[in-house]
């Protein structure tokens, strides 16, 4: 089984992936990581900042590490934002039979409620470097997650009332 995990930044993504590994055993796959990693060592000259060149950069690498995971009957939770919403179109049936999709998606509603949580939760699994998120950014961001899912016809968890990590763990 393979588990893409998806949304915008501050969903939860990263620590829905270690409650999937403590649960499952499945080891996860931090997109962020390979992004830095190819970064760094000078494999693109792409930067951080270059979002969409990134998403199709790396799920170029990405898909094939997922096939090479099905084909090996092995699972794999891969999660970041650098999952494109036609990732389907990548995979013939039988791929997409072996892989569950969970898009994290923040409500405006619950953003302007819980804002102060979700500056205080960003670094609850890994630290980041960056500083504090902007409210209107991560309401956008999550607009667009949303509208991504909606035209593509994807599954998506939204975060409306209140913030319930279990309901997400498959």
């Amino acid at each position: 089984m393979i588990i893409l995990i998806t949304g915008a930044s501050h969903t939860g993504k990263t620590l829905l992936a270690q409650k999937l590994l403590e649960k499952y055993k499945y080891p996860y796959l931090s997109i962020d990581q390979l992004k830095m990693g190819l970064i760094r060592s000078g494999q693109t000259e792409l930067t951080p900042y270059d979002d969409d060149k990134l998403t199709a950069y790396l799920w170029d690498i990405l898909k094939e590490m997922i096939k090479t995971a099905i084909e090996n009957d092995q699972n794999l939770i891969v999660e970041g934002c650098y999952i494109p919403f036609d990732w389907k179109n990548s995979f013939d049936a039988d791929y997409l039979a072996q892989i569950k999709y969970i898009c994290l998606i923040m409500s405006e509603k619950y953003i302007n409620s819980h804002f102060s949580d979700i500056v205080n939760f960003g670094n609850v699994i890994e630290k980041r470097l960056s500083n504090a998120p902007n409210m209107d950014e991560i309401i956008q961001d999550n607009q667009e997650y949303l509208r991504g899912c909606l035209r593509y016809g994807l599954d998506y968890f939204l975060i409306d009332d209140e913030y319930d990590l279990e309901r997400y763990c498959i």
